[in-house]
């Protein structure tokens, strides 16, 4: 309805990339959210960042940016506290899987973003993002109690997550390198931990608020050579200025 990318424009080398990123994309947030059914917010959100901050170390020239990531699972490690021997190590599981889901994204948004104008990438992903996760989806809505409030809430968590969330990292990674879009979202653990203790009540401990503080150092830390020579999206052709 928004960007109404034109289906024939497309190239068959464009393809594999538009379906691992819908992939990814879909996953990325099922996984999540079967983290956060087991361990905190925060501690989710921060064993997630891992993965962004990883590639953000590997892609950047210099050796020295791979301590940032390093240091920042020292962070994790204090987050989740594992000599008290009261980890989720399912819950963990599927925080690193989103974490590795989170830094494909980047790459792939990156990729997909240069090829294709604004956000019509994205209504060609989000599709196949919808069908890859149907299997994780529609038994809890045969088997479960449906109601109709479901459905405008649903699409309110759409329009915000995917279509205005991911829009704007699409366009932001047309600008920016990867090391500096990665490690611009560290702060995103310290509003994990921020929402998960004023809407879910969970108190973290003196030990998680340090973890928080390192990852956030690590990501901040590893901020360096953000900008990226703009690259130019492929021209539009006669069949996406008729569906324009």
């Amino acid at each position: 309805m928004i960007a109404r990318p034109a289906i024939r424009s497309l190239r068959r080398k464009d393809v594999p990339a538009l379906i691992a990123l819908g992939v990814v994309t879909g996953f990325m947030t099922t996984f999540f959210l079967a983290a956060v059914e087991r361990i905190p917010l925060g501690t989710a959100v921060a064993i997630e960042f891992l993965g962004p901050l990883t590639v953000a170390g590997l892609m950047s020239q210099r050796r020295k940016a791979l301590i940032w990531p390093a240091l920042a699972f020292v962070g994790v490690v204090l987050l989740t506290e594992p000599w008290h021997g009261r980890i989720d190590l399912a819950g963990v599981g599927f925080a690193l899987a989103a974490g590795t889901c989170w830094g494909l994204y980047n790459l792939l948004t990156q990729h997909v973003g240069d090829r294709f104008s604004g956000i019509s990438g994205l209504s060609l992903t989000i599709p196949v993002a919808a069908l890859a996760t149907l299997p994780v989806g529609l038994p809890q809505v045969i088997g479960g109690e449906f109601t109709w409030w479901v459905l405008p809430v649903a699409a309110g968590i759409a329009l915000v997550t995917p279509v205005i969330a991911f829009g704007l990292e699409m366009l932001a990674l047309r600008r920016m390198t990867q090391t500096a879009f990665g490690t611009l979202l560290s702060i995103e653990p310290a509003f994990g931990i921020l929402i998960g203790l004023l809407v879910l009540a969970q108190q973290p401990t003196l030990m998680q608020l340090a973890g928080i503080a390192v990852v956030i150092f690590a990501g901040a830390a590893a901020q360096r050579g953000g900008t990226r020579a703009a690259t130019p999206t492929a021209p539009i052709t006669k069949p996406e200025k008729e569906a324009a």
